[in-house]
């Protein structure tokens, strides 16, 4: 009967906490995330892509929830020909009181200089480099979208750095308080 009670109540308990157990796939956007360099369903300028300067654009982000203890950011295109979306940049360990990330910011793992980014660390993006990697389409007659993807996350997880997407949204999986993602559009002629 105790196994029983428990199991019960362990379900119970499930169903309960089922809605804070959602994906970020599934959440609603509640964070506001922005650029100086283009508008939401903007193109990015050829300056901030890989065949122009890939110099990194500055992001920033507001509405944050309460409780946020750390972001993290992943850019993406999911129109890329590859089958998952090609990786463009991983950030994580950024501090909950940043409010940006700077044009220009470095591509060096360990973000350094920059004291509102300390801990902040760049992962490995799909071209198995550390920081952003700009848009670089194939000339294929689409127009490519990239998902800068903001997280707040619910604890200073301070994670090590060499990792990419996959081991970033595991390592981030049940501490996802809210996104919020600004996107972007590049075509190569």
């Amino acid at each position: 009967m105790k196994t029983l009670k428990l199991t019960i109540g362990a379900i119970a308990l499930s169903l309960f906490a089922l809605p804070a157990l959602l994906s970020a796939a599934e959440m609603e956007d509640t964070i506001t995330v922005s650029s100086t360099a283009f508008d939401h369903h903007g193109m990015v300028p050829l300056a901030y892509s890989a065949y122009g300067d890939n110099t990194v654009p500055q992001i920033s982000w507001s509405n944050l929830p309460e409780g946020t203890e750390q972001l993290a950011l992943v850019m993406d295109d999911p129109i890329a020909p590859t089958p998952q979306p090609f990786v463009h940049w991983v950030a994580y360990n950024i501090p909950a009181d940043a409010s940006e990330l700077p044009e220009g910011l470095s591509k060096d793992a360990e973000v350094s200089g920059i004291p509102a980014l300390e801990g902040m660390i760049n992962g490995v993006n799909g071209a198995r480099m550390t920081g952003y990697f700009g848009p670089r389409p194939p000339a294929d007659g689409k127009l490519h979208a990239y998902h800068f993807r903001i997280y707040a996350l619910d604890a200073a997880l301070d994670l090590p750095a060499g990792l990419n997407k996959t081991d970033l949204l595991e390592a981030i999986d049940g501490h996802i308080l809210a996104t919020g993602m600004l996107m972007g559009h590049y075509e190569q002629k």
